[in-house]
């Protein structure tokens, strides 16, 4: 792919990248050497730099590659340092790129983006924090997307064989609304300090959005979020994947009413989001016939409280929230952590 284009041939460039595949189905920005250059520097990063490898695809991709696709995607510079990051987190072993952006479960690569960096780019951590509206929200996991095609040739029916896919997978990126939380940020809980910048990759299948508005105390409100992490269609029921909720507004002020720490809002979740290994039998999501005990047995969402992970994010106002159910099985993939490097 070019890194330069003369801006009069903009649009029979991009019917040319349409042609060559290099889209996510949306139109593009033609990228420039001075485009190019410029994520380059905001990063300072060389073209020539491997930001991660991925050994299963035999593939190194290097810092040039993401700043086309940073440009392709619509990103300001000043986003590159997040995009490089997140690159390095599915490069990171531990997230499994290649189970997780080629099966046929069709996960996404959710981002969530703590510490100063956040407010800095004006990345969204409220209103309709997980739909459009917001650059940097938008254009940061769309270029994320645009390297798994174009650098990894993770392409739909190539190398990604997902059955369904998901709207999370042209773009899935947020900011944790750290000034509104109850409890300590995410990247605090994973040992980095308050004023450091870092971006979380976790391969995410489809957001359910989880209402209650009546309910007024911890464990009335939890049971329903439980509810949802633990449908017999999930992934989660057998693979014990992690599993991202995240609480808005007004929950997270019941949660803070309540008194409740993200300890026990995860060992609460954990116990409650739950099958009977007779159901998940019964379902045939596992195998054999239901067993004395099976009825008393139980097939939890996840393999411990701490594969839960609790962010806040989203409005204010109205009794929604959502659950991120998780990708394949808990031996599979984790959620990875990376601070942001800045120049």
């Amino acid at each position: 792919m070019s890194n330069a284009s003369p801006p009069r041939d903009a649009q029979a460039l991009i019917e040319q990248y349409y042609e060559r595949g290099w889209t996510d189905g949306l139109p593009v920005v033609p990228p420039s050497e001075d485009s190019v250059g410029a994520m380059l520097a905001a990063a300072g990063l060389r073209g020539a730099d491997v930001i991660g490898e991925i050994p299963d695809r035999h593939v190194r991709v290097t810092a040039d590659k993401v700043a086309i696709n940073a440009v392709l995607a619509g990103c300001l510079p000043a986003y590159m340092p997040v995009v490089v990051a997140a690159i390095k987190g599915i490069c990171h072993p531990d997230y499994c790129y290649h189970g997780a952006a080629t099966s046929t479960g069709g996960s996404a690569v959710a981002t969530i983006v703590n510490g100063p960096i956040a407010p800095r780019l004006g990345i969204n951590a409220k209103d309709n924090v997980l739909g459009q509206g917001v650059r940097a929200n938008a254009t940061i996991g769309r270029a994320i997307r645009l390297v798994m095609m174009n650098a990894i040739n993770t392409r739909p029916g190539k190398l990604d064989r997902s059955t369904m896919g998901h709207p999370g997978k042209y773009t899935l990126c947020f900011a944790e609304n750290e000034a509104e939380s109850p409890w300590e940020p995410l990247h605090v809980e994973r040992g980095f300090r308050q004023d450091e910048s870092t971006v979380t990759v976790f391969a995410a299948e489809a957001v359910i959005q989880v209402y209650n508005q009546l309910s007024n105390r911890a464990e009335e409100l939890l049971l329903t979020f439980a509810d949802a992490m633990s449908n017999l269609g999930s992934m989660n029921i057998v693979g014990q994947a992690q599993q991202i909720v995240v609480f808005a507004g007004e929950h997270c002020e019941t949660l803070r009413a309540s008194g409740w720490s993200k300890q026990q809002v995860k060992a609460y979740l954990y116990e409650h989001a739950r099958r009977s290994v007779a159901d998940v039998k019964r379902a045939g999501r596992l195998a054999g016939p239901v067993q004395p005990g099976d009825e008393s047995a139980w097939r939890h969402t996840t393999k411990s409280p701490q594969d839960i992970v609790v962010v806040a994010a989203g409005g204010r106002a109205g009794a929604f929230s959502a659950v991120l159910m998780g990708w394949g099985s808990a031996a599979h993939t984790r959620t990875i952590t990376t601070p942001v490097a800045l120049p």
